[in-house]
């Protein structure tokens, strides 16, 4: 999936990178959704990225193709070495570069023995890579993988998602119609609908939002309940530090770094000092975001 093209998913681009070498393509096969999502659709993982923003850091990282697989029913009852035949026959590689946990074909019965099996037929070269490691902020030590990336997500970690990234994670989305209090409270947001985008633990974080003709401003983002006026219904909301335009409008996009978690989402009984807390909440945004610029 190169779901986070994450730093693992790196050092597969770079080392297919060197095997193409000055002549050679690289060329990345993903699919456009999780297999799951026909095998086991109660189990379909929440996204890391969105497909265009994969689309985006693949081609920045160094790979010259993406060709994306619909994971059909058809495709995925194909055995593995009809799998990997098709490839080939699409388009004569002379390499394969892949993490050593690699599995693909119906059941996930191929893996890299018989990948380099068919390789010796085919004449292509199997590459194994070496799973990756991350330093995270308290100073473990964790595989680089995107089943890490939305476990630290869930638990509000954004600057050790950050780790494994190799860049802060983004949540990005359509700006939509919210309940409209935040003005009402001298804090306009823009609610953001995400889609399959992960949402990760509810709180309230610091970020830097990038609007769709390039600038930046800095962020305060709530993500949850909205305890405070009895919602249930999950959701993510932005006030951008400094922006003068009207957060209001509607359908336009928007991306947010995020770059720390600052507090959880409580419960104000007096509107007072649910302002005082967001007024609080700002001034942490402006001194972690010029402490750990996100850019």
């Amino acid at each position: 999936m190169f779901d986070g093209v994450h730093l693992c998913h790196q050092a597969i681009i770079d080392h297919a990178r060197a095997a193409a070498g000055g002549e050679g393509r690289v060329v990345a096969v993903t699919f456009s959704s999780s297999p799951a999502t026909v095998l086991s659709p109660a189990r379909v993982p929440p996204r890391v990225m969105t497909a265009d923003r994969r689309a985006s850091l693949l081609e920045s990282a160094g790979v010259d193709e993406l060709v994306v697989l619909d994971p059909t029913p058809e495709l995925l009852a194909q055995d593995a070495k009809s799998f990997i035949r098709s490839l080939v026959e699409r388009f004569e590689f002379k390499h394969v570069v892949e993490g050593r946990d690699f599995r693909f074909g119906k059941g996930r019965r191929g893996d890299l023995a018989l990948l380099r099996t068919v390789g010796e037929e085919m004449g292509f070269t199997v590459h194994p890579i070496d799973p990756v490691s991350v330093n995270l902020t308290d100073c473990s030590l964790v595989p680089a993988r995107s089943s890490m990336v939305r476990r630290l997500l869930e638990q509000g970690r954004v600057r050790d998602a950050a780790c494994v990234l190799g860049r802060p994670w983004v949540i990005e989305g359509e700006v939509v119609q919210g309940h409209q209090r935040g003005r009402t409270i001298g804090c306009p947001t823009a609610n953001l609908n995400t889609g399959s985008l992960i949402l990760p633990r509810d709180g309230v974080y610091a970020g830097m939002a990038s609007m769709p003709d390039g600038e930046t401003f800095p962020a305060a983002v709530s993500i949850g309940s909205n305890p405070s006026f009895g919602d249930d219904h999950r959701s993510c909301e932005a006030h951008l530090l400094g922006f003068e335009g009207r957060v209001g409008a509607y359908g336009w996009h928007l991306s947010i770094d995020l770059c720390d978690w600052i507090r959880e989402q409580l419960i104000y009984e007096d509107l007072e000092l649910l302002k005082q807390a967001i007024q609080a909440d700002l001034g942490t945004v402006r001194s972690l975001i010029s402490l750990y610029p996100c850019r």
